[in-house]
């Protein structure tokens, strides 16, 4: 297969992250378009080429957010990505990992703060419809047409990207809690932390004390080094370490 064949294969991926970390169809093209020269450019041959673009492709998105804000305030501190995860999850690549959760949580800046609760519930935590209404305390047609309009802004009308479920590092751990925690709590949902299958973690409750979902948290030299989010293991195609915690959770759920 040519550099430019491997190319075209991995382009819809491409495109979907850029155009979440964007919010824009053609400045996605933009970027995808700039991904492609380098790669052209580029002796790397990667061990993973689809993590690699990705990689390649988020770098292109947060340099052009960078140089918008830059012009908007050009006393303003540049925003710089963080450091590339590494990630023992074979099938979900250090440098692809990073890109999900780097586009999932620019996604969070664009959207009203109602928005960002949805966005958390459906995408990361992977809530129902009437889940997520009773957590946000509205309709389930006024949650279509809210999930609808964040699918537009995050997805471009694509399959929604997944969000990653283990996060290595304790500075992408970090962004991870910022990101999803205050969203959740401004509609209502506590963050309970307890043991989760052994391990410390968390769990979130919405209003009525129901267990939407956990995370697991491990520390390293007194420092929380990774986290879990514990999803339904049937949605994934590749195992998760701590689907026995979601079991668990879900006999809880039943036995309230």
């Amino acid at each position: 297969m040519t550099r430019t064949e491997e190319f075209e294969e991995v382009r819809p991926l491409l495109l979907a992250i850029a155009h979440r970390i964007l919010g824009s169809e053609s400045r996605a093209e933009d970027a995808v378009r700039a991904t492609g020269r380098r790669w052209a450019d580029s002796p790397v041959r990667p061990a993973s080429v689809e993590s690699h673009l990705a990689a390649e492709v988020t770098r292109v998105c947060t340099e052009a957010l960078r140089a918008d804000r830059l012009d908007q305030d050009p006393y303003a501190v540049p925003w710089t990505t963080t450091p590339l995860l590494t990630d023992p999850d074979p099938e979900r690549p250090a440098e692809l990992t990073d890109s999900l959760l780097t586009a999932a949580l620019l996604v969070l800046e664009r959207l009203s703060p109602l928005e960002r609760a949805v966005f958390v519930l459906r995408e990361a935590f992977g809530c129902s419809i009437e889940e997520t209404a009773a957590a946000v305390s509205c309709s389930p047609e006024a949650c279509r047409q809210l999930v609808a309009a964040i699918a537009t802004t995050s997805d471009g009308g694509r399959e929604p990207l997944p969000w990653p479920t283990h996060i290595v590092g304790t500075h992408n751990v970090t962004r991870l809690l910022a990101g999803i925690v205050p969203p959740l709590r401004r509609v209502g949902v506590t963050v309970e932390h307890r043991m989760v299958n052994g391990r410390p973690g968390s769990v979130f409750r919405d209003r009525t004390g129901r267990i939407l979902n956990a995370l697991t948290l491990a520390a390293q030299e007194d420092r929380t080094a990774e986290a879990h989010l514990v999803i339904n293991p049937d949605l994934i195609p590749y195992p998760d370490p701590v689907a026995e915690a979601y079991a668990i959770l879900r006999e809880a759920n039943q036995g309230r």
